[in-house]
């Protein structure tokens, strides 16, 4: 989850500090001297911000999760628990085909890891205290197997490219309801080009349709997570990663939660709830795992 939202978090700052400096430096016109909208032009301008704002989030991935959670990147293990799991995911990466990713720490009760990372082999994979502490190595091993088929699927890639294709009409039809507000509720005919209520209209729709945008998004996270646990299953064996996943499930249950929180666990929640999670339910997963030939 950590990846997926760090990596959305970083597009969406991006994607706006580079619209608004477009149009600060006054290269965003899309409009011709009569005030004729240029289509074209329009679609090339979308397309350069939206693959801008998830190009420039996918290299920064491993910088923005390191400092985000304060992984420490493991470079001389000095406990078999760090040897440990440097070794198992350089066996883990060598049977995938990836090159090495970094191997990282960080300190959170919370039972949780994470792969990210520009390409298959520039990846780091973190684990946190709270998972090292409460999983066996089988289960922990499966897991450690899951972050890794990530890596070898190029799903952080795949996100970027799926992020930019949604922002590239996000940013299309921002505009254009932008325009629409300047020309038939304000009255600008456009010549001069867009007023500062085109501006206002357009952020205001780019926060919308960036909230619909982020379910096709989260759509195919969820998707990525059974071919990641299969994936898993493969490195690593089906029954272990059976097992970390009821073992996550028994920690998400066991974790008090506050009423007004519940819809949005993971393991469970409304309709509506599920459209933005990141990951599917658990127990979805599980009988995914179950049901594999």
């Amino acid at each position: 989850m950590k990846r997926i939202f760090l990596f959305v978090l970083t597009n969406i700052a991006v994607l706006f500090v580079i619209n608004i400096t477009l149009r600060l430096l006054g290269v965003d016109r899309i409009l011709d001297q009569s005030g004729a909208i240029n289509f074209s032009s329009l679609l090339v301008l979308s397309a350069v911000i939206g693959f801008s704002g998830s190009i420039v989030s996918l290299f920064m991935s491993k910088w923005m999760a390191k400092q985000s959670v304060g992984a420490q990147v493991i470079t001389d293990p000095f406990d078999p628990t760090e040897r440990w799991l440097l070794d198992t995911v350089r066996r883990q990466a060598q049977a995938a085909g990836i090159g090495m990713p970094e191997v990282a720490i960080y300190d959170a009760p919370d039972v949780n890891a994470f792969a990210t990372g520009w390409n298959r082999n520039n990846a780091l994979v973190a684990v946190s205290t709270g998972l090292l502490n409460s999983m066996s190595k089988d289960e922990a091993e499966a897991v450690l197997a899951h972050e890794i088929s990530h890596v070898a699927n190029g799903d952080m890639v795949t996100l970027a490219l799926i992020q930019g294709v949604v922002n590239t009409f996000v940013v299309f039809f921002a505009k254009l309801f932008g325009i629409f507000v300047d020309r038939v509720l304000l009255k600008n005919d456009g010549r001069d080009g867009p007023g500062i209520g085109a501006f206002v209209a357009e952020i205001a729709a780019q926060l919308v349709l960036g909230v619909l945008a982020s379910i096709i998004v989260m759509w195919f996270s969820r998707q990525r997570e059974f071919r990641a646990d299969a994936g898993g299953a493969s490195l690593a064996g089906r029954q272990k990663m059976i097992a970390a996943l009821e073992r996550l499930k028994i920690n998400h249950e066991q974790t008090a939660m506050p009423q007004q929180m519940a819809a949005m666990a993971i393991s469970g929640g409304s309709a509506f709830s599920r459209l933005f999670m990141t990951h599917p339910p658990l127990d979805e997963r599980i009988e995914a795992l179950r049901a594999a030939r």
